[in-house]
């Protein structure tokens, strides 16, 4: 099985990382600077995405948004693909995804939708969750490809419905991240002691895994990203749309979304989520 990964962002290279231990594997990035780590274990670089499906059995996808999807969908890519699996793990608009899928098949190929739970820390471990969506035969067939970077790879249904739970996951993700930011804020207006506040919520019920380490990065005033802000604040934006396409509402969300657009405008697309915690005193909203 040969297995090609295209996007060696903060996920990416992890995720590709652990599948080159089970695969021999090629890549491509935008930038050749993310390559060097991954060239001493032995993965193939490809000269360009088209290269890298001509090599392959399976693609992986893990690039930012739509729009660089898009950039690299030449006729000749899409011919490569016939007889092949290509597998999207980004994080997309349900229309865009289907129109993917649509062109896949088209061509001859097979086109799965799986975009991932999680951020660098799980991606690392392995432990991410897939949430898949097409044909089902199909997600099945895979389902031995996504083991190596997944701790649970869940068939959702036909195309869209991975990227509607990811979007429902993803709710109670930025709005819980926002909540800590703001748990934070308050008890440091209060003059609290933060470690010692920081070890009161390690040991309520509602801390997690998740919750420790961002805790941990406010603390430290560790900005460095797992999950960048500007991908979620690339979230909010698909949340609203489908919140607007599944005529319901979710008002906490409306404000988060603000929140994130008043961070990125502030300059910090590039540091951590959790990032947020530095608007959170001074926004107006």
């Amino acid at each position: 099985m040969r297995v090609g990964f295209l996007g060696l962002g903060v996920m990416g290279t992890p995720m590709a990382r652990n599948l080159s231990r089970k695969f021999p594997l090629i890549v491509w990035n935008r930038s050749a600077a993310k390559y060097s780590a991954l060239k001493e274990e032995g993965v193939t670089i490809g000269e360009s995405p088209t290269s890298v499906v001509k090599q392959s059995d399976i693609i992986f996808i893990m690039l930012f948004d739509a729009w660089a999807i898009k950039s690299i969908l030449s006729d000749d890519f899409k011919r490569a693909l016939r007889g092949k699996t290509l597998i999207n793990t980004s994080s997309v608009s349900v229309e865009f995804s289907m129109s993917l899928a649509e062109q896949i098949h088209q061509g001859g190929g097979d086109f799965i939708e799986m975009p991932v739970s999680g951020s660098k820390v799980p991606a690392e471990k392995a432990q991410l969750v897939g949430m898949m969506a097409g044909d089902a035969a199909v997600a099945q067939r895979i389902k031995q490809v996504v083991e190596p970077i997944t701790r649970a790879a869940i068939f959702c249904g036909p195309i869209g419905s991975g990227l509607k739970a990811k979007y429902a996951v993803n709710t109670l993700l930025v709005t819980y991240t926002v909540g800590l930011a703001e748990s934070m804020n308050l008890a440091r207006a209060q003059g609290i002691d933060l470690a010692a506040f920081a070890e009161v919520l390690d040991a309520c019920p509602m801390a997690s895994a998740y919750s420790k380490i961002k805790v941990q990065k406010i603390l430290n005033e560790d900005w460095s990203p797992q999950a960048t802000l500007k991908d979620c604040y690339n979230s909010t934006q698909l949340i609203q749309n489908a919140v607007k396409l599944a005529n319901t509402r979710s008002p906490s969300m409306a404000i988060c979304d603000k929140l994130y657009q008043t961070a990125v405008d502030a300059g910090l697309s590039e540091e951590d989520m959790i990032s947020i915690a530095k608007v959170i005193e001074t926004s107006q909203i």
